[in-house]
């Protein structure tokens, strides 16, 4: 049975231990807590000095994760993120030293600046679960979240994701400006109050192994299953769009809306759930045509506002 109380006491703590750091972006640390317990990734797009590595830091420090930030530039290698066997002249024989890859959770900070080459090394890692360096292949530790960020400003010296790969990311998110009062809050504090590595552990590893499998138990009723099909189906059907969401994008809007109704205290799925995770879940996975005059949110609004939601009683 569903123990619906583990899941609101996980929540509460990981949110509102990385709530000291992060002022006023609870819903967004709730995001990456789904993307967490569903073993997915996030893109996050946003401007420079918003809280991206602090929000990941805290986030690390509160379930415990060992925590590595790699910044990409156009001269790393696939190496670098996985590591090299290298010549130990004290031991004479060949060592494997581990790359960053083999953190729990892994900041990948302006993902776009990177060549394709390594860029393709950090998503094989992602979908895998694991490294092969020299024909030796690695299983990952678990659990292994990547938070990869853009700036959505810049575009000299970059190399845009294709669309192939950005739909490998589980949710693509923005933090955005705090308010006036939350940034004078960050502004008034000490510098020591303001650092991540003032946190503390606040779960265990065995309550992070219960939220991250016992989410699947949540229930999704056949009408709820429906609206889901129906808004995916509307996807491909658009016209301004040249592709749709792909059977991916489906499960991982299947899987979210578990995650969450679960982090809410719920052991079912709202179509408010659906609505409210969809842009973020399908939001990246739309490619738009030549000539499109709205832009993939607007489309996929309106595809939402003309899907009926279905009136079910539960």
């Amino acid at each position: 049975m569903l123990e619906l109380k583990r899941f609101a006491e996980y929540r509460d703590r990981v949110v509102g231990n990385c709530g000291k750091m992060i002022l006023g972006k609870d819903d967004a640390i709730s995001l990456v807590l789904v993307c967490f317990l569903c073993s997915g990734h996030v893109l996050l797009e946003d401007v420079p000095g918003t809280g991206k590595t602090m929000l990941l830091r805290s986030f690390a420090r509160s379930v415990g994760g060992n925590f590595k930030r790699i910044q990409f530039t156009p001269d790393l290698l696939p190496s670098d993120l996985t590591g090299i066997n290298f010549y130990n002249q004290k031991e004479g024989e060949f060592q494997f030293r581990p790359g960053p890859l083999f953190a729990n959770i892994i900041l990948a900070d302006e993902i776009n600046r990177a060549t394709p080459r390594t860029q393709s090394s950090l998503l094989e890692a992602m979908e895998e679960r694991q490294i092969t360096v020299d024909g030796v292949t690695t299983k990952l530790k678990e659990p292994f979240l990547v938070m990869a960020t853009q700036n959505p400003l810049e575009s000299y010296g970059t190399f845009p994701l294709p669309e192939a790969q950005i739909d490998r990311f589980f949710m693509r998110l923005s933090l955005g400006y705090m308010t006036e009062e939350q940034e004078m809050q960050v502004l008034s504090r000490p510098v020591a109050a303001g650092q991540p590595d003032t946190l503390s552990r606040v779960v265990t590893d065995a309550e992070t192994a219960y939220v991250r499998s016992a989410w699947q138990e949540v229930r999704v009723s056949p009408e709820v299953l429906r609206y889901i099909m129906t808004i995916i189906t509307a996807t491909r059907r658009e016209s301004s769009l040249f592709a749709g969401v792909s059977t991916r994008g489906a499960q991982a809007l299947y899987r979210a809306c578990q995650a969450y109704a679960a982090i809410s205290g719920r052991e079912y799925v709202l179509p408010e759930d659906v609505q409210y995770l969809a842009p973020f879940v399908l939001g990246h996975r739309l490619s738009q045509g030549e000539g499109g005059s709205a832009s993939s949110k607007e489309l996929l609004e309106r595809i939402l506002e003309k899907t009926p939601v279905p009136m079910e009683a539960l």
